[in-house]
């Protein structure tokens, strides 16, 4: 399963350019990871289709650097991964954050397949792979925080995570340009906050949509009570 070959130098050097540029500390043993990361995905990528992006050099920026700049806007604590194909943003985030879980979810087997080697090779033990599909998953309890990357439409996104979410959790969704006609179709029970993102070695708008269930109103909550 032989991929492009990497230049683990100069991928490195690329990660701490961008990492500096973005304010980010990242130690050696976070750099080793993500690097070895990275690695696997492009071995991989010939026979699993994982990315479109071949270029390791390019995954740098694509890839990693953009999970990465979710970090200051991401609490610590349980974090579900809903769509994470190749394990984006989840395993860079994970490894970022050894103290917080992440369970990473996809319905396509072969990506998830990946992500359990990775997590087998880097030995990272606070994630979890799950081949299912986020309609038919339903914790046991609520997640404080959901993220996603390119996985779809706001309106389907809020209606297929319907039960992995509650009153006090936020879905945080990486997109590319402001997504103003998927915001409007949101229902009003939901509040979103628009927050621009700048990636290194990424050309294009980059932004994130913190969605929010607005707060509920007591006569409302009453008034279904009594029906």
């Amino acid at each position: 399963m032989a991929g492009i070959r990497v230049n683990e130098t100069a991928c490195r050097e690329r990660l701490l350019a961008g990492a500096e540029e973005m304010g980010l500390a990242i130690d050696s043993r976070q750099q080793a990871h993500l690097i070895a990361f990275l690695s696997l995905l492009s071995k991989w990528n010939r026979a699993y289709n994982l990315t479109a992006v071949r270029d390791p050099l390019q995954m740098v920026g694509r890839h990693l650097l953009d999970s990465l700049v979710l970090l200051p806007h991401l609490p610590r604590g349980d974090c579900l991964d809903l769509g994470t194909g190749a394990g984006l943003p989840g395993i860079p985030l994970a490894i970022m954050r050894p103290d917080s879980r992440f369970l990473l979810l996809d319905g396509n087997s072969k990506k998830i397949r990946f992500v359990r080697q990775v997590k087998l090779e880097l030995g990272l033990e606070n994630i979890d792979p799950l081949h299912a599909r986020a309609e038919a998953y339903r914790p046991d309890a609520p997640f404080p925080v959901i993220v996603t990357r390119a996985f779809s439409s706001l309106p389907k996104l809020v209606a297929l995570s319907d039960g992995l979410w509650a009153q006090g959790s936020e879905i945080l969704a990486m997109k590319g340009a402001v997504p103003a006609q998927e915001i409007a179709q949101l229902a009003a029970r939901f509040s979103c906050e628009v927050v621009p993102l700048k990636v290194p070695l990424v050309a294009g708008e980059r932004c994130l949509v913190r969605i929010r269930r607005a707060p509920e109103d007591p006569l409302q909550a009453v008034e279904s009570q009594q029906k």
